[in-house]
């Protein structure tokens, strides 16, 4: 069994010891340092090497968010586990940004804890439960914003234009559904193919699927 190497990093000593006396207790794990700041903390792990540092994010004389960053480009062998009292969306996204391979709540049961420790020593990435909803928030919310700026050049008419031309409607048939003369649909999807840079109706076809036009529409309508 392969024993997991930890640096605790927290500024209250009790913390710590608590951190300490239950990792203890597992034989899979040994708490080779500790730190109270986040400039000790990229200190020691130069010193000792550690699989994994269990670290706070509000640290005297630095964030442990910077000392993540730093502690990560400097040693990427070394995984950090952010583990917090705040479930700030800033402070959440700052960790994963900074290269935080896990971050949880210090409210999170000692097994769980345990088990997330296990998780990211074994190189996969982890959020606590609490706050794994947003992350999905956000990433839907920059999926729709790039979905957004795929049709940004297109008015409303020529978007529903470009749906049907999806479907591989003709110009009549376009033009019957959506009341239009077929010169002007014609028009439209000349517009069409020169703001969107493509060859043809089939490039304009798979360019409106590939950036999931039909979702897209179904946001404006609703938001």
């Amino acid at each position: 069994m392969t024993m997991q190497r930890i640096l605790l990093v927290d500024d209250h000593e009790i913390v710590r010891l608590g951190l300490k006396s239950l990792l203890d207790r597992h034989m899979k794990f040994q708490v080779v340092a500790e730190a109270s700041t986040g400039n000790e903390a990229i200190k020691k792990v130069g010193q000792y090497n550690p699989d994994i540092v269990v670290m706070d994010i509000r640290l005297p004389g630095g964030s442990g968010i910077k000392a993540c960053d730093e502690i990560t480009k400097k040693y990427p062998n070394t995984r950090v586990l952010m583990l917090t009292t705040y479930a700030e969306d800033e402070m959440l996204f700052s960790a994963i940004r900074a290269g935080a391979s896990g971050y949880m709540l210090k409210q999170v049961g000692s097994d769980e804890l345990v088990k997330a420790i296990e998780a990211v020593g074994r190189g996969e990435a982890l959020l606590d439960p609490a706050v794994t909803q947003r992350v999905f928030q956000e990433v839907r919310k920059a999926a729709r914003e790039e979905e957004a700026l795929a049709f940004t050049d297109l008015t409303d008419q020529e978007k529903q234009v470009l749906i049907h031309v999806s479907e591989g409607k003709t110009n009549r048939e376009i033009a019957k559904a959506l009341y239009l003369g077929e010169g002007t649909v014609r028009n439209y999807v000349s517009s069409i193919l020169s703001k969107l840079d493509v060859n043809n109706r089939a490039e304009a076809a798979a360019y409106a699927v590939r950036h999931d036009l039909r979702n897209h529409l179904v946001h404006l309508t609703t938001d």
